[in-house]
């Protein structure tokens, strides 16, 4: 399991993922509140982040696809992400130098489950980092908090948060393993990329409990979680999480 944590946002979080989950959120808002009386459930998109020296310096590209009622217009769907979805969603992060892809394959009538089958585990990378950390492979939807696929990664990424907001380093990733039978870890480390001490950072880590029992515990993940919340726009990043406090 692995948890990363970036100070490149106010979130902690990689800056490509947490624009493109504000671009989703933006199309779920819109279309329950009423705003784009076209807009359907399905929807997803992809941010392209230029970095230099390791830090974020402009956004490239922005792909959106998103359902919409039969009969509409692909110009209206252009011109409410250019014009509206995309510059609300990206703040001072937008720009007319930003390539956008709306609906490149053109028509998205038909959307959801009924033309694309599965559902647990399809969006593995989109619920964590984006792939700008590692994933070990688990999906968290489906299972409950004794499982380390889903408790594992929350405590790793609590860490790394931790982690971070102490100024130990600017990135870090932390990382555990186990084996099925045995409580505690097979092993726990950390990486940061040389952005901050490592040894001082494994000493950090090393204060924290990664028994699963320890991490349900001290998270609430039996009660003071709502899964709900974490089946839309990511697990990481958003307020109202433990994991996130």
């Amino acid at each position: 399991m692995f948890g990363y944590a970036s100070d490149e946002t106010p979130e902690l979080m990689p800056l490509p993922i947490l624009l493109a989950h504000r671009l989703t959120a933006g199309l779920a808002g819109d279309r329950k509140t009423g705003g784009v009386e076209w807009l359907r459930p399905d929807g997803k998109s992809q941010v392209t982040v230029a970095y230099r020296d390791h830090e974020p310096a402009r956004v490239t590209q922005v792909l959106v696809s998103t359902q919409h009622a039969a009969g509409t217009h692909p110009s209206a769907v252009r011109s409410y992400v250019e014009d509206s979805l995309g510059p609300r969603a990206l703040g001072d992060w937008w720009s007319s130098e930003i390539e956008v892809l709306v609906n490149p394959t053109g028509s998205f009538e038909h959307g959801g489950p009924s033309v694309d089958s599965g559902l647990t585990g399809r969006k593995i990378i989109v619920d964590t980092y984006g792939g700008m950390a590692r994933h070990g492979g688990g999906a968290f939807s489906g299972k409950d908090p004794t499982k380390v696929d889903r408790s594992g990664h929350y405590w790793c990424r609590h860490v790394a948060r931790r982690l971070v907001l102490a100024g130990l380093a600017r990135r870090a990733e932390v990382r555990v393993g186990y084996a099925i039978g045995r409580v505690e870890p097979m092993f726990v480390d950390v990486e940061t990329f040389g952005t901050g001490d490592p040894l001082a950072a494994a000493e950090f880590v090393r204060r924290f409990s990664f028994a699963p029992a320890d991490m349900i515990s001290a998270l609430g993940l039996w009660t003071d979680v709502e899964y709900r919340r974490t089946t839309n726009n990511g697990h990481f990043g958003r307020s109202g999480f433990p994991w996130e406090e």
